[in-house]
């Protein structure tokens, strides 16, 4: 996945929808918060198996929901300047001294 491509395809969509007047950080923040909840509400109920084995259906609506999340996060790093690849490397390096010992 390359991140300016998808960064690139994302500002081209506002940008003819005139959405920019909306993509504050914030708004879209909550935005993400909006499709998280949208994407746990597939699961809500479901057993620890049922959760692992998605009807055909349900298993795209999850992956749509996953998108919008991650198109929702590339928007927001734009807006604050942040490095998408970066933070997620320095994160993951993070974690891989914190949990790796």
């Amino acid at each position: 996945m390359n991140l300016d491509e998808l960064t690139q395809r994302m500002h081209r969509i506002r940008d003819n929808n005139d959405w920019k007047q909306f993509h504050s950080p914030k708004n879209l923040a909550m935005a993400a918060s909006v499709e998280m909840a949208e994407l746990v509400e597939i699961f809500q109920w479901l057993s620890e198996d049922q959760s692992r084995q998605l009807p055909a259906d349900k298993l795209a609506h999850a992956g749509q929901e996953v998108g919008d999340i991650v198109l929702y996060l590339v928007l927001l790093c734009g807006e604050l300047g942040l490095d998408m690849n970066e933070v997620v490397r320095s994160k993951l390096a993070d974690n891989e001294r914190r949990f790796n010992q």
